[in-house]
């Protein structure tokens, strides 16, 4: 679940292992890609760590972070 906090949405995901998070995070990438939306985010083996804020509207959260949220929990599911 993401939570809103320091002025962005942030959310810990846990897969099986390195490929698989590497996996995902190729997959985030493609899509902030074409949403011209890139994360602030860590990936240590099997964890990656996600903070969306939107830099142009002075870091803070706005629909443009929730909107790609919602792309990422999607990736998730799939």
């Amino acid at each position: 679940m993401w939570e809103e906090k320091n002025n962005t949405l942030y959310r810990k995901f846990g897969f099986r292992d390195f490929s698989e998070a590497f996996g995902f995070m190729t997959r985030v990438a493609l899509a902030a890609e074409k949403m011209d939306h890139h994360p602030l985010w860590t990936n240590v083996y099997n964890q990656v760590e996600i903070w969306l804020s939107t830099h142009d509207a002075g870091n803070t959260v706005t629909d443009k972070d929730r909107k790609l949220a919602k792309k990422i929990d999607a990736l998730v599911a799939a």
